[in-house]
């Protein structure tokens, strides 16, 4: 299947489909500007701490518009409904997310090296009106066969377990790991309570 050709993830997700990123105006559309979103810019997982907190929203942007236009393999997935622009998944090489393996909730000695092969899904944006609908189910299927496309091995994820206690709706950018095992991505360690890193072999 490809990224381009995704139109179903049960009922829910029907009319949703799925492509590589184009651009920034792409992710613009999804991010809007006020929430997290707009002024995260996928940066979090890419830089340090101290990075972070000195790049405004402005610098976070370019940011991700210079790996936008790099090349290689897009940064990222694209749902569309009707043509309108409504939901992001950023999916990449795990190299890029320096982050990711000093992370509390994103590392583990079982997952721990740098493997070329590892690429992973760091977050998920539903725009507001079409949450629920199947979006992100959508995006993953998407994200799973754009990795597969580029080359990788192994995805991994690093989701948030919701069968417990409720987690904050701020914490559901990392995806749910019900949404992840749907797809056959398997626990291979649990770094904190509600916490699961999930791989998938490609």
């Amino acid at each position: 299947m490809g990224v381009g050709s995704v139109r179903s993830v049960g009922d829910a997700a029907a009319g949703v489909e799925v492509r590589a990123v184009g651009s920034i105006e792409d992710v613009d559309a999804v991010f809007g500007v006020r929430g997290d979103p707009a002024h995260c810019w996928c940066v979090w997982d890419r830089v340090t701490g101290k990075e972070f907190d000195e790049l405004d929203d402005a610098a976070k942007r370019e940011r991700l518009a210079v790996r936008l236009r790099a090349d290689g393999p897009a940064a990222g997935v694209i749902a569309t409904v009707d043509g309108e622009r409504v939901g992001w998944c950023s999916v990449a090489p795990r190299a890029e997310f320096g982050r990711v393996g000093r992370g509390w909730s994103t590392s583990s000695p079982q997952t721990a090296g740098d493997d070329p092969g590892v690429w992973s899904v760091t977050c998920f944006v539903v725009r507001p009106g079409f949450r629920r609908g199947g979006v992100a189910d959508a995006l993953l299927v998407g994200a799973i066969e754009h990795a597969r496309a580029g080359g990788a091995r192994i995805l991994e994820a690093y989701p948030v377990d919701t069968s417990g206690q409720k987690a904050p709706s701020a914490n559901l950018y990392r995806g749910t790991l019900s949404q992840f095992a749907a797809q056959g991505f398997e626990v291979v360690a649990t770094p904190r309570p509600g916490r699961a890193i999930v791989r998938l072999a490609l």
